[in-house]
Parts: C-alpha cells; structure tokens; sequence
C-alpha cells in the first residue's frame, strides 16, 4: 500500500455532528426563515394583492369572454388574435405609444439637463429662475393640457397668431396628425421641471477639483462636459430615462384631453367619444384598455393589451439596465 493513502499521523478525523446538534441546526434555521418571513411580510402581502394576483388574473381573463356583468366563459386564443389581426386601432396606438416613449423622454432628458446646467451657471438669481422653471410641473396634468390646447388653437390661439405675424406657418398643432404628438411632447418640455431639480442636484455633487484640473490642462467646455460632467451625472441620467419610459407607457390624461378638446367632443350624457383624434395620432395603449375595458365591456381584450403594455415596460426597462454602462461608464 502507498504511504500516500495513509492518514498523517496526529491528525484527527472530524466526528460527524450528532442527531441532537443536527435537530439543534434546523430549528435554528427554521428560525431564521420565519424571522425574515415575518419581517418581509408587510412586503410580500404587498406584493401578492396589488402585483401578483392582479397580473395572474389578467392573464387569466386574457383568455375569456368576459363583460363584467356575466360569468366568464372560456376563449382560448380569440382575444389575442382579435387584438394583434382584427381590431385596427392596436397598432396605431403601439406605434404612438413606441414614438412617446423615444422621442418625448429623450426631449425631456435633454431639455431637463440643459436646463439645470444653464441654471448651475447663473451667478444671480439663480433661485428666481429655478423656481420660474419648476412652476410649470405643478401645474395640474388636465389644466395645464386645456391651456396647451387653447394656445395652440389654429385659429384662434396667440401662439399661432405670432408665427403668422413672422411670417411662419402655422400648424394646427392638436387637429393635425402630423402635429398633434409633437404638440404633446412640446407640452411635456413645458412641464421638465421635476427633472431639472434633479439634474441640479446631481450636477452641483459633481467634485470641483476635476473641472479645475481639466481646465488646467486645457479642457474645452465640450470635453469637460464629455469627460467629467457626464460621467459623474450618468446614473442620474439612466434614473430619469428609465422612468421617463415608464410614463411615456401609461400616458393617458394628456392625450385623452386633448383630443376630446381639439375635437370639441367633451363627452357627457349620451355622448359617445372615441379617442385618438385626430386619426388616431393621439390614441395610446392605456387608452386603449380603458376604452375596450370600460366603454365596450370587452375585459378579455383590454386585457390582452395590458398584457402587451406590461410586457413592453419590462423589456424597455431590460434593455436600458442592460445597456446601462453606455450610461454609467466602467467605473475605471
């Protein structure tokens, strides 16, 4: 026999723990499991009311007729192949809703950081024109909508008024399709000023010593911008585009007041209004669930489009997170 399978002398094999300090283990372990079970409850009860069992159950009606007022029967995948081949207003609102969220929130983002640079810079009333700037997002979503859609009047607003007198075209902003979204997003700018708050937050925690030593070696304010001031702000600018896209997905009040005004449709007693006015250029998909849910009692199909509305927040949010160091940097 080798000398290499022998035990080294002097070394003692460890003793198998006895049954009575197994039993000593698991309790202890089963302890720790209710202690953190019961400290994660209020969470988990959370969780399971208003996020899991509301998502399992709209799967589940996703595939049944329902109405509201009678029991559920079984469809199978009629829903879903009415929503994607037979209802013609889907599309229309999933590519507007595609469009707000690309093009509004980058607006948004790049309006907001300017805006808190600018401000970052003024040495004189700066907390004049901070508050100036962030007046406009207190201003309530329905009233601040109905004054956008009265200034941008075609014929009767001042904003029209004075391209005219410049001699610029003037568009009919709200009752044009081609207009009406960059109408919204324009209205959407107006309001950055929650955005702008925390663009000056973020840029004044930004260390001073990196812009004097860039400015020593002879940085040009685009390369301290490139190089110190984006890097620095870039989790910051991952935060306001996550959450950009998350309500550019549920937009709904603006949209919807708008075209009820800029069609002058404002609904009431058998009145029947349907949204996306102008030629649906309006129309987005949470409206889309209200008017399919609410107005026509068609459950099964509002519901496969808030399936489809869930499934394309969480695949944006993925792919930003993902893609989160061309934001962030590499922390080199």
């Amino acid at each position: 026999m080798s000398t290499d399978t022998l035990p080294a002398q002097g070394t003692a094999t460890p003793a198998a723990p006895s049954p009575e300090a197994r039993n000593t283990l698991r309790s202890k372990r089963r302890r720790d499991a209710l202690r953190t079970a019961l400290f994660m409850s209020p969470w988990l009860i959370g969780f399971g009311f208003f996020f899991a069992y509301p998502l399992v159950s709209t799967l589940y009606f996703s595939f049944m007729r329902y109405d509201g007022l009678n029991a559920p029967t079984w469809r199978g995948l009629d829903n879903w192949s009415y929503v994607f081949a037979d209802f013609p207003q889907f599309w229309p609102a999933l590519e507007n809703t595609l469009w707000l969220a690309v093009v509004m929130v980058s607006c948004r983002v790049l309006f907001g950081l300017g805006i808190g640079l600018l401000i970052t810079k003024i040495k004189t009333g700066a907390g004049v024109f901070r508050t100036l700037f962030y007046l406009p997002y207190l201003a309530p979503p329905v009233a601040a909508t109905l004054a956008f859609v009265f200034l941008l009047n075609p014929g009767t607003g001042p904003v029209n008024s004075l391209l005219e007198a410049v001699g610029v075209p003037a568009p009919s902003w709200f009752n044009d399709a081609d207009w009406a979204k960059p109408a919204l997003t324009v209205l959407a700018v107006w309001g950055v000023g929650d955005l702008m708050v925390i663009f000056m937050a973020a840029l004044l925690d930004v260390p001073k010593e990196q812009y004097e030593a860039a400015e020593l070696d002879g940085a040009s304010p685009w390369q301290r911008f490139r190089y110190i001031t984006l890097p620095n702000i870039s989790p910051i600018v991952l935060f306001a585009v996550v959450t950009g896209v998350i309500g550019a997905m549920q937009y709904y009040t603006q949209p919807i007041v708008a075209s009820k005004v800029a069609s002058g449709v404002m609904g009431g007693s058998g009145v029947t209004f349907v949204p996306g006015y102008p030629d649906d250029s309006t129309l987005t998909l949470p409206q889309l669930v209200y008017s399919l849910g609410f107005s026509q009692f068609n459950y099964g199909a509002a519901c496969v489009v808030a399936l489809v509305l869930f499934a394309l927040s969480m695949a944006c949010t993925a792919l930003l997170m993902r893609r989160r160091g061309g934001l962030i940097g590499s922390g080199d």
